[in-house]
């Protein structure tokens, strides 16, 4: 699907057409996430980028991606590790 919006020429000036394009996917493909409506590695395939990288732009954004309580935490970590 192809979604056209406009952009005042002063707001579009700041940057190239390729990035615009990369930083509109990225941001909604971070908001997606964030809401719980796609998972990690969807985001990621929406965004274009890899796992790894659009792991570490939710980062810069303050968006975590590891969604555990600290029991849960413990519980995982117990599974984990030899008793």
């Amino acid at each position: 699907m192809q979604i056209a919006i406009e952009l005042p020429n002063d707001f579009a000036a700041f940057q190239t057409e390729p990035v615009l394009r990369m930083e509109i996917s990225m941001s909604y493909a971070i908001w997606l996430y964030q809401r719980g409506r796609v998972t990690l590695a969807k985001a990621a395939e929406l965004a274009g980028v890899s796992l790894y990288d659009f792991m570490a732009a939710c980062k810069e954004n303050h968006v975590p991606v590891i969604d555990l309580t600290r029991d849960e935490l413990i519980d995982e970590l117990n599974l984990l590790l030899p008793t």
